[in-house]
């Protein structure tokens, strides 16, 4: 009867604090402010202003990537991937937590035989045991359990966030990797007819010293620069195979040729569309891991809260004996035992105060980072959109200044046949269309990596 007042008690307790903050399930801060992180990549101060929620991170990477190549080696990446495979199996640890922290909600139940074997002055033994069945159960009425469930859901939402956030990594990874090495490529090929048109014009140097045309000094020069383009051919060559390599590790396979198209080939959407800030919050995975780490944050301090209530305990075991102390009945006989403990903590050298500032002070820190989180995912959106806008408009100029020094090329030549122009002028003009040519495809490329940083930046490739 006494257990029974006890009990009521506390439930009672309990339903006057139904409204305490340890029941409460964790909620985004108000504080938390999206607004305005996306900076208008042609004004120097504005904010992006837009209303339009239509998101670019939204669409499937198959839309975004669209060279068959490219989607073959990003289905291989992910299939065989080893960081993504290990996000995956943390999901299933998550999982697996998660589940016992709802049992814990269940009684535990215990088998727990004993035999015992007793001798007064070298008498006979007199053999006792039990077997029993004992049962614990914790009534969660302050929320400990509670918070510990809820903390462990998101620990595995978190974990979740994670494998998407790997997963988006490996896709732009495979992706940006595949068109350097397409710019590679396109370099290689540039710099391998370069190297065909030096070594012609070494030999019409030296045809020229022969009919004394010319000096040993600008043969010398002619060389030299046929030797400074074979050095710079080796050197793209070699990171040709370093980066064919690089993507060989992204795929989870031995280092070999990557079949591929050209840089000429490949199509990228063309209307970079952003949302509105606010979509970050949900789409980006590092930023819902963030939010997370904070939901975590709360309910550890729940957790600290709740420390200093009461926890009742409810013990029972039931089974069969044949003895008690040292007298034996025979046969055995059923037993049951309930007990209810309650422990209220009074004083604990301030070990719960102290856990419960700490706890808080963590909290906020968590609070803090979220929304720092939410800042830089703004900046990579906004450095993004002015990288786009910046290359686009540099290879235009590039493009322009490969058409005029081609032509300024063919017309050195005119004059050098009339006699108004050097050697020497030829060479000057085929260097500066060289660099030219190769400054045009790094641009392009890095115009096909701004799309990939945004389709990073907006949570793209996710799902």
């Amino acid at each position: 009867m006494i257990m029974k007042k006890q009990i009521i008690g506390i439930v009672c307790v309990a339903a006057m604090m139904s409204s305490c903050h340890i029941y409460k399930s964790y909620d985004r801060p108000e504080t938390i402010d999206a607004s305005g992180i996306y900076r208008d990549p042609v004004s120097p101060t504005d904010t992006l202003a837009t209303t339009d929620t239509t998101n670019m991170g939204n669409l499937p990477w198959q839309e975004v990537f669209r060279d068959a190549k490219l989607q073959a080696l990003i289905e291989e990446g992910l299939a065989n991937n080893v960081d993504l495979q290990a996000a995956a199996l943390r999901v299933e640890e998550a999982k697996v937590m998660l589940t016992a922290a709802k049992l814990s909600y269940l009684p535990s139940i215990n088998l727990a035989p004993q035999g015992t074997a007793t001798s007064m002055d070298g008498g006979n033994y007199v053999k006792a045991y039990t077997l029993p069945v004992a049962a614990s159960w914790e009534l969660d009425f302050f929320g400990k359990i509670l918070n510990t469930k809820r903390g462990q859901k998101v620990a595995y939402l978190q974990s979740q966030y994670s494998e998407q956030a790997t997963r988006s990594q490996i896709i732009c990874g495979i992706a940006n990797t595949y068109y350097s090495l397409l710019m590679l490529d396109r370099q290689v090929e540039i710099t391998s007819q370069t190297v065909d048109i030096y070594k012609e014009n070494v030999r019409t140097m030296e045809a020229m010293k022969i009919a004394g045309m010319t000096t040993e000094a600008a043969v010398a020069q002619m060389r030299a620069a046929y030797h400074q383009v074979q050095a710079s051919l080796l050197d793209l060559q070699r990171q040709v195979r370093e980066t064919e390599n690089s993507l060989c590790v992204l795929l989870a396979k031995t280092p070999q040729p990557i079949d591929r198209n050209t840089l000429d080939e490949q199509v990228m959407p063309e209307d970079l569309t952003v949302g509105v800030p606010l979509q970050l919050l949900e789409n980006r995975p590092d930023v819902k891991i963030a939010e997370m780490t904070l939901a975590s944050a709360y309910y550890t301090t729940n957790q600290a809260r709740a420390a200093f209530y009461p926890g009742l305990n409810i013990t029972a075991t039931a089974g069969w004996t044949n003895g008690s102390n040292i007298s034996v009945a025979n046969p055995a006989e059923f037993m049951f035992q309930a007990l209810a403990s309650l422990a209220q903590p009074i004083f604990n050298n301030g070990k719960l105060v102290a856990n419960l500032k700490v706890s808080k002070a963590e909290e906020e820190i968590a609070r803090m980072n979220y929304q720092q989180t939410i800042l830089e995912a703004g900046e990579e959106v906004s450095n993004a959109l002015r990288l786009y806008d910046t290359q686009d408009k540099k290879l235009q100029h590039d493009r322009q200044q490969v058409d005029q020094l081609d032509k300024a090329v063919t017309y050195t030549k005119a004059l050098f046949q009339s006699g108004d122009a050097t050697y020497l002028e030829i060479l000057t003009a085929q260097q500066n269309l060289l660099s030219a040519q190769l400054t045009e495809v790094s641009d392009n490329m890095q115009r096909i990596q701004a799309v990939v940083s945004l389709y990073s930046a907006l949570g793209g490739g996710r799902e």
